[in-house]
């Protein structure tokens, strides 16, 4: 039986990258082997289409972090070697490892949601040093002053030292926001849930965190929602969560030819 060969620009179009990628990826060790014909060229097979897919799949998630990072690559390495079953397994791993990450992300949007709701608690807390509400919340008094800086939350200031005052509303505050960056949210999306909050707009809390504006929304409240791409938190990990899904089902038809 013949094989049909593809070039280096049918494999490029087929995936919607340049031609120069797929060479990258060849040079990486993602591609398995690519066999030359007698005039030097190129001759990819449906193996390697399917394999630049699947890297395409997998290089959508590495921004998320390290620990993903390396799993996604993980996947590649062993399909380019044609360690399928592992592959898969990787495959399966990396998956979790998404799914585990927006329901953290998923999580924090709750916790947000039930504080936004809930009503206003009294400040029945003496307030506290920097330092200790640093070491009340498990974080840095450096993480503090930065969501100062970046216009999160006002600290009063005690009026003859002029140390800053934590008292229960700032720290309940700071809960929400350090609960949000620990699942990644950008200080951009939390700075308008904020605001929206502080103007006393408890609805379209996850809108504000990055879902999309449902159609019938209000226009002249559309200019709250006019999103940097970094920000659609949630929506962008349902996207690579999707992704992830998709590279088992293709590492699974990969195995089966």
């Amino acid at each position: 039986m013949t094989t049909h060969h593809l070039r280096t620009s049918d494999i490029a179009k087929a995936v919607g990258v340049h031609h120069n990628t797929i060479r990258l990826y060849e040079q990486l060790g993602f591609l398995p082997p690519v066999p030359r014909g007698d005039n030097g060229y190129r001759l990819f097979t449906k193996l390697h289409l399917d394999q630049a897919r699947l890297i395409r799949l997998a290089l959508c998630s590495t921004w998320l972090g390290s620990d993903i990072r390396r799993s996604a690559l993980a996947v590649i390495y062993a399909s380019a070697k044609n360690n399928l079953t592992t592959a898969l397994t990787n495959a399966r791993a990396h998956h979790r490892l998404i799914r585990d990450e927006r329901g953290r992300a998923e999580a924090a949007a709750d916790v947000l949601e039930h504080w936004a709701q809930s009503t206003a608690a009294e400040d029945h807390l003496k307030p506290i040093s920097i330092s200790k509400a640093a070491q009340l919340l498990h974080t840095t008094k450096d993480a503090l002053y930065n969501w100062e800086r970046n216009g999160m939350i006002g600290v009063p200031r005690d009026p003859k030292s002029g140390y800053r005052l934590y008292g229960t509303s700032e720290l309940n505050r700071l809960r929400v926001i350090r609960t949000l960056r620990q699942a990644r949210f950008s200080t951009m999306s939390i700075l308008r849930m904020l605001h929206l909050l502080d103007e006393g707009n408890t609805d379209n809390i996850r809108q504000a965190l990055g879902l999309p504006v449902p159609d019938d929304y209000p226009p002249d409240d559309t200019h709250a929602y006019q999103f940097y791409n970094t920000d659609q938190w949630l929506m962008k990990l349902g996207e690579i969560e999707k992704s992830a899904r998709n590279m088992v089902k293709l590492v699974k038809a990969m195995t089966t030819g």
